[in-house]
Order: structure tokens, then C-alpha cells, then sequence
């Protein structure tokens, strides 16, 4: 009876360690589905195999394993399948508190792109780890052995400058307080108006990029400049003398001003019609000014300077054009010919003892007139 009940106990025993091994064999190949993430730390304090992995603080998988390599750390994390993630995501490690375990976080959420892909590595350029309290600790100690009076206070310099800080403060809390919230006030309109400031802090880069690409001819003109007040420099007294003097002009030209207003005003009344007819005649005086130089040289064409006289022509048909005598008829025209032909003079006869005396009433010399004097031809 004994063996008859050891061997259905050995069965039993044998059935359920074959069934813990089938389920353990599951749950180990379960636990291995999803994407594999290696990320690199500068260091991992206080992350371990089975922390959790989180995206946007939901847990998403979890830390395989943390091996330290040289400097730095190789975390192995286990992303499950069907967690979007994006393929440049980095890694940080969160601490909730002070003493919570921290997890390492994905970061940021996936909205649309390249998705991270299996076995995928994140550089350290990627992971951040937040700062330790030993660190906090140390900054804190530096900073008060910085202050201290080993420090910037060897000399009661820190103290001096705290005492007189807290005097100029002492009943001044309003004035402050108003002058915060008007900075406050004042960021808030910079704020409102940020399309402005970005638009003028564009434009300004436009001038300085100007500025820059015509360096040289700005400082050509700086050079110019330099030189120009250099001789304004070098001549400063006779500048001065001359702004003086011209003090003294307006001085006497606003006196005589003052002192003939009246006149002024009467010269300038009386130029008022010469001007208006200047103005209607501005035609007349733009030929006038068209033509006068033409006549000039005309004149001065006609002169000639070996007999002193100027040489012209009378066109008298021009002006008996219009000439008519009173009670006289209508000319008939045309007109008979005119015979140019020279009218012979009769000669008389000379007495064969005389020479010949030219006629007293033709001068030998053309340019001679009648009575004398010199023709105008």
C-alpha cells in the first residue's frame, strides 16, 4: 500500500515541475518580446535591471541591464511592441523624489515620422541624468567657502556690501515692488508685441549685414569723415571767427529787418505786378532768350572793325508793305519792271590845257559820301 501511494505522489510531483518548467520557459520567452534600446550614460545612479521604462511618465518596458563601460554606462532597455517611439528620441533619467527609485524616460512623444527601430543605440549626446544631492551638496559648500571669510568676505567686503544693500532698501519695499511689476508689465507688452521686436531685430541684422558687406567703402567713409574733422580740428579758430562774424551779419540783417519792415513791405508790393507781368510774358522772355544770342552774333558779324562801322541792308520793301498814303488807290499790279541799268552821264568837254578834275560829287574814295563823311553800307 505504501508504494501504491509513493508512486501516484512521485507522478504528481513529477507533472507539476514539468508544468512550472513549461511556464517559466513561456514567461522567459515572453519576457523578451519587444525592441531592444542600448542608451549610453555619463553615469546611472540609482537605475537597476527592472526599472521602469517610461514615455511621457506611462511605463512602456523596462531596464534589461546597466553595465558600466569605461567612463561610461550601457543601459539595455526593453521597449514593448506597439510603443511608438521616435527614431531620434533621447533618454533621461527622472528621480520622482529624493529616496523613489528613478526610471529612465523616453523622450520626446512620438507624433508622426521614423519610429525607433530594434536594437537601436542612443548616443550620450541624447541621455541626460539629473544632478545628484552629493553634487547639490558640494556646489552649495563651494559657494559658501566662495562667500565666506576665507573668501570674497577676508575683508568684510560682502558685509559692507549686504549692510548698505539693506539701508537702501530699508522703506523702499513699495518702490521696488511697483518697479518689479512694471518690469513685469513691460515683459508682458515685449511679449504682446514679439512679432514687432523679432521684425526689427531682423531689420537691424539686414543694416549690420549691409554694414558688413560694404566694410571697406564704410571705412573710406569713416576715413573721409576722420580727415574732414581733422581740418575742421586744425582750423577751429578761423571757424570760429567766421561763425562769429556771421552771428554778428544776422544780427544786423534781423535789426535792418526790423527797422525798414514797412519799406520791405512796399518793395515788395511794388515787385508783386513786375512779377506778375514777368510771368505772364514768361513766353515772350523764352523767345527773347531763344533769339538774343542769334541777333548778337549777328551784330557782332556785321561789325567791321577795319572801317568802324556796321555793315546792313535796308529792306524797304518791308517796310512799305504796309504803308498806304491817304486817298491813295489800290497799286496795280504787277508792278512794271524797274530799269537798273546805269543812266549814261553826259561828259563835257574839257579844255585841252586843264587835266581833267573828277566829278565833285562822286568822291574817289567809296568809302567817302557826299558830303565827306563815311557811308554806312
Amino acid at each position: 500500500m505504501r508504494v501504491r501511494a509513493g508512486r501516484p505522489i512521485a507522478v504528481g510531483v513529477a507533472l507539476a515541475l514539468l508544468a512550472g518548467g513549461s511556464a517559466a520557459g513561456v514567461l522567459a520567452a515572453g519576457g523578451q518580446d519587444g525592441r531592444q534600446v542600448t542608451a549610453w550614460f555619463d553615469h546611472a545612479v540609482g537605475v537597476y535591471a527592472g526599472s521602469d521604462l517610461r514615455v511621457l511618465g506611462v511605463k512602456v518596458g523596462t531596464v534589461e541591464a546597466v553595465e558600466p563601460q569605461g567612463t561610461r554606462v550601457k543601459v539595455t532597455l526593453l521597449l514593448r511592441d506597439g510603443i511608438a517611439v521616435p527614431a531620434d528620441a533621447g533618454a533621461v533619467v527622472v528621480a520622482p523624489s529624493v529616496v523613489a527609485d528613478r526610471y529612465v524616460q523616453l523622450t520626446p512623444a512620438y507624433t508622426g515620422g521614423p519610429q525607433l527601430a530594434d536594437h537601436a543605440v542612443i548616443p550620450a549626446e541624447r541621455t541626460a541624468t539629473p544632478v545628484e544631492v552629493d553634487q547639490l551638496y558640494a556646489s552649495i559648500t563651494r559657494l559658501s567657502d566662495a562667500l565666506g571669510p576665507d573668501g570674497a568676505n577676508a575683508t568684510g567686503s560682502l558685509s559692507d556690501l549686504l549692510d548698505v544693500g539693506a539701508r537702501n532698501l530699508d522703506g523702499n519695499g513699495k518702490a521696488m515692488g511697483e518697479t518689479i511689476d512694471q518690469l513685469g508689465r513691460a515683459t508682458r507688452t515685449l511679449a504682446g508685441h514679439s512679432d514687432d521686436l523679432f521684425a526689427t531685430l531682423a531689420a537691424l541684422q539686414s543694416f549690420t549685414t549691409m554694414l558688413k558687406e560694404n566694410d571697406g567703402k564704410v571705412r573710406a567713409a569713416a576715413d573721409q569723415l576722420s580727415t574732414v574733422t581733422g581740418f575742421l580740428a586744425a582750423d577751429r579758430q578761423e571757424l570760429g571767427a567766421a561763425l562769429d562774424q556771421l552771428a554778428t551779419a544776422l544780427g544786423q540783417v534781423k535789426t535792418f529787418i526790423q527797422q525798414n519792415r514797412s519799406r520791405l513791405k512796399a518793395t515788395v508790393d511794388q515787385l508783386v505786378p513786375i512779377t506778375r507781368s514777368l510771368v505772364d510774358q514768361r513766353a515772350s522772355l523764352a523767345e527773347l532768350l531763344d533769339t538774343a544770342p542769334l541777333a548778337a552774333d549777328n551784330l557782332l558779324a556785321a561789325y567791321d572793325p577795319a572801317r568802324r562801322t556796321i555793315d546792313g541792308r535796308a529792306n524797304l520793301n518791308e517796310l512799305s508793305a504796309g504803308y498806304r498814303p491817304a486817298g491813295a488807290g489800290t497799286l496795280p499790279l504787277p508792278l512794271p519792271p524797274v530799269d537798273t541799268a546805269p543812266t549814261p552821264v553826259p561828259t563835257a568837254t574839257a579844255d585841252p590845257g586843264t587835266p581833267p578834275d573828277p566829278d565833285p560829287g562822286t568822291p574817289s574814295d567809296p568809302a567817302v559820301g557826299p558830303g565827306g563823311g563815311r557811308a554806312a553800307r
